[in-house]
């Protein structure tokens, strides 16, 4: 029997996928019978998910997988070959479930049968496609901080773009995040699943402090620990000598520590972290980046929150770095994580204080002192100053002050001298500051939620630089003026603030940072929740 283009060759097809062959036989069936009732059967069959249902609609219910020919041959190959494979990207096999896939394609004798198989072939394709492109999990339904937006590309698009394409192993190669990044973490999840099946990091360290000079047990397992995580050359030394020091530092350097090459308290629990919980933190981290699977910019702003850094990154190399203040660790001051664009900064900014901390924190002064905070100006609902002593502020709530508060421009500006925005919902931004002092600190999370720098004068020289001749000149006449003023970036830069523990150093190795929210504890409980186990085997 001749067969219809486009459709399934009904009498003679072979599904053919991995070593598995199907044949369904069909003589003496009308090819016209035999079209209408796979039609039919995708029809209803798909009936169930929007996305496929729009996708054969659009398509006249043509197979996409079941048809005759070297291009569903393909089709069908690389789906399985991608469903056997999603370990590597740290995706649970079972959600796909390749046996029971294969059972229906075995079992197809008919030509409603066939009609379910292509329908079943496309929706695995689409768990899959969306789960490593755009992630396995709902962030927001992890941690309410974890507010950013993932694009999910329309499940019709995607079988779309498979149908349109030459080559299918191709394009699903290229579904999953192609940057570097990923791709370092894949790597190093291999690596931390061999440490973890073969034992490699031995016994922790079981001290308080070790420091150049020691000996003992402790130093002992401290080096040998060392040595097993790749910071130092193998040595038969039982002193805390200068080649442990400079390992100690190499590890401090590697994990976000201060570098003073003394194992304190801080030092020794990272040093004492399992490879298990290293392997978890790789795993978070590539839900992350497929949570960012989109066009970051050229010149782009990182924040990574658990580093306690800002950087601006152009053509994928950071260009400027300063450390940074985040929100503290309770609930309510936590930095969110969001991307949104850079457009302007506003040098000698005035604060105009939030909402909430005008009510939680200044308005209990208020009702003990009225001249409490006398830095700050108290206006009302048109922009006017308040005169203090003619308020009774022991009569308001924190629902019904009806007051603003803001403090001018100066050198003791909350804002400090120059803040950068991103206008947002969620009122937060970049700025300057005037505790100078928590910059030297190793864990820096204290602020109310937005981003202090601790050079921010040299990130607005590097802003601008791409619109000004002499940028440090031009903000400092700004500044000089002593007046609020707003500054437009010519060209908007996309603002990424981000959150890994485990991140990808200068030269491709993977660091690990302290997990200061708790969210990828959160999110790990979620992955695991979902069939992602520590011990998954390569596919």
């Amino acid at each position: 029997m001749k067969s219809t283009p486009g459709i399934v060759a009904l009498p003679r097809l072979a599904l053919l996928a991995g070593a598995v062959v199907l044949s369904i036989g069909m003589a003496g069936a009308p090819a016209s019978a035999q079209v209408t009732a796979f039609k039919q059967a995708v029809a209803e069959t798909a009936i169930s998910d929007k996305e496929v249902a729009e996708f054969y609609r659009q398509a006249d219910y043509a197979p996409l997988w079941t048809g005759e020919g070297e291009e569903f041959r393909q089709r069908r190959a690389a789906l399985i070959e991608a469903l056997n494979s999603v370990e590597i990207h740290g995706l649970p096999a079972s959600r796909y479930d390749v046996a029971g896939l294969m059972a229906k394609m075995g079992a197809a004798h008919t030509t409603r049968d066939i009609g379910m198989v292509e329908v079943a072939l496309s929706k695995a394709f689409l768990d899959y496609a969306h789960d490593v492109q755009s992630g396995l999990l709902v962030p927001s339904r992890v941690d309410d901080g974890i507010v950013r937006v993932v694009p999910r590309r329309k499940g019709a698009d995607l079988l779309g773009g498979l149908a349109a394409s030459q080559e299918a192993r191709s394009y699903m190669n290229a579904l999953p995040p192609q940057n570097p990044e990923y791709r370092n973490l894949m790597k190093e999840r291999l690596r931390l699943q061999k440490i973890v099946s073969e034992g490699l990091w031995g016994p922790t360290v079981h001290a308080t402090k070790l420091e150049p000079g020691d000996r003992g047990d402790a130093v002992l397992a401290l080096r040998n620990r060392l040595i097993a995580m790749g910071y130092m050359d193998r040595t038969a030394t039982v002193a805390y000598d200068g080649a442990m020091t400079r390992a100690v530092m190499a590890f401090q350097s590697a994990h976000g520590l201060e570098q003073d090459g003394v194992a304190g308290q801080g030092t020794i629990a990272e040093i004492n972290v399992s490879p298990e919980d290293r392997l978890k933190s790789v795993l978070v981290a590539m839900e992350r980046e497929r949570w960012m699977n989109i066009e970051r910019g050229k010149r782009h702003i990182l924040v990574n929150l658990t580093d306690f850094t800002a950087k601006i990154v152009d053509d994928g190399q950071v260009t400027f770095q300063t450390r940074a203040v985040i929100g503290a660790a309770s609930h309510d001051r936590r930095s969110p994580e969001f991307s949104d664009e850079m457009e302007h900064m506003i040098i000698n900014p005035s604060w105009h204080v939030p909402r909430s901390i005008i009510t939680k924190e200044y308005l209990p002064q208020l009702k003990k002192n009225p001249n409490a905070a006398s830095h700050l100006i108290i206006t009302d609902r048109r922009g006017q100053r308040v005169d203090r002593a003619a308020v009774d502020f022991t009569q308001f709530t924190q629902t019904n002050f009806p007051f603003d508060m803001r403090q001018p421009p100066s050198n003791s500006n909350a804002l400090g001298l120059v803040k950068f925005m991103f206008p947002n919902k969620y009122n937060i931004y970049l700025h300057d500051t005037p505790q100078k002092s928590l910059f030297a600190r190793e864990s820096r999370a204290y602020s109310h939620g937005c981003i202090r720098l601790a050079d921010p004068f040299d990130f607005a020289y590097a802003l601008l630089a791409r619109q000004e001749a002499d940028p440090k000149t031009f903000f400092q006449n700004v500044l000089g003026r002593g007046v609020e003023t707003k500054v437009d970036l010519k060209q908007k830069v996309p603002v990424h603030l981000i959150y890994r523990t485990a991140v990808i150093g200068e030269r491709g190795q993977v660091e690990f940072r302290r997990d200061v929210y708790g969210r990828d504890a959160r999110i790990w409980e979620a992955l695991s929740d979902a069939g992602v186990a520590l011990n998954a085997v390569q596919g």
